[in-house]
């Protein structure tokens, strides 16, 4: 059987888009029983902050900043390559990774 022939920084690409995915749906999951579990069992709701609240603020902002690093170029990886390309624009060189753009 013939090696897959991948190019690294794609499959690192499809890796971190790939363990976002799966947080998010965790996330998503999660949050929904803690959600139900407090509707349940909290039946007089005082007017208070439900519980539920903290734990979807602060995890919600976690799985925020790793869409951002698996999307949207917070990543190291992603702005060493814009810079990589800006310095490749100075000199006048051609991209040699426009072929996967």
């Amino acid at each position: 059987m013939e090696p897959l022939q991948r190019d690294p920084y794609l499959w690192q690409k499809a890796k971190a888009r790939a363990k976002f995915q799966s947080h998010l749906a965790t996330y998503l999951w999660v949050n929904a029983l803690l959600w139900v579990i407090w509707a349940f069992t909290d039946r007089y709701h005082t007017g208070e902050i439900p519980w539920p609240l903290w734990s979807t603020a602060f995890w919600g902002f976690g799985v925020l900043m790793s869409g951002l690093a698996a999307y949207g170029g917070l990543s190291r990886e992603h702005r060493t390559q814009r810079e990589y390309e800006r310095l490749l624009r100075e000199q006048g060189a051609a991209d040699p990774l426009d072929k996967y753009r």
